[in-house]
């Protein structure tokens, strides 16, 4: 199991145990209506490379976060991830009729900051001490949005990323 993929999130991921333990509080999540989590599988090969989640869905303000997002490193920087959240947002938008979807990472990941700047989405700020990790540290967290308004614009530089 690559550490890399756990070090800037919340929870700590070392042994199958604790991978166990992450899933099962996704599925927990999903019973309870807070969370929509997904397997990423690489199409051709079948293998699981990663997870994401819908979660914080908020329908009286129409809006909700993707996050929970972890790629196997081989495969970031391909059309994977930028496939999941072209999915995920064309849901959230023209399913659910959000005028907000939301993500967040750890003010220190820079690999997931640009990432998201790439798909389009503004940068609005960051949460100082947001979150007290499970390793004990304050994280601050950098919010991105898309809102209604520049769907159109995100989807299409989501597309261009999956035809590259």
């Amino acid at each position: 199991m690559d550490q890399s993929l756990w070090k800037w999130t919340n929870n700590i991921v070392e042994t199958e145990a604790d991978l166990e333990r992450y899933v099962r509080e996704a599925l927990t999540a999903q019973m309870l209506g807070t969370a929509v989590p997904f397997v990423t599988i690489e199409r051709e090969s079948g293998t699981i490379v990663g997870s994401t989640r819908f979660m914080n869905i908020d329908t009286d303000h129409k809006k909700a976060e993707i996050g929970s997002t972890w790629i196997n490193p081989k495969w970031q920087r391909t059309a994977i991830n930028s496939e999941a959240k072209l999915l995920m947002m064309t849901h959230a938008f023209e399913v659910w009729g959000c005028v907000r979807v939301e993500l967040k990472t750890d003010s220190n990941n820079e690999k997931s900051k640009n990432a998201m700047r790439r798909i389009g989405c503004s940068e609005e700020g960051t949460l100082r001490n947001h979150m007290i990790t499970e390793a004990g540290r304050h994280r601050h967290s950098v919010y991105f949005s898309v809102i209604e308004s520049e769907w159109e614009s995100a989807k299409a530089i989501l597309a261009s990323k999956i035809r590259d």
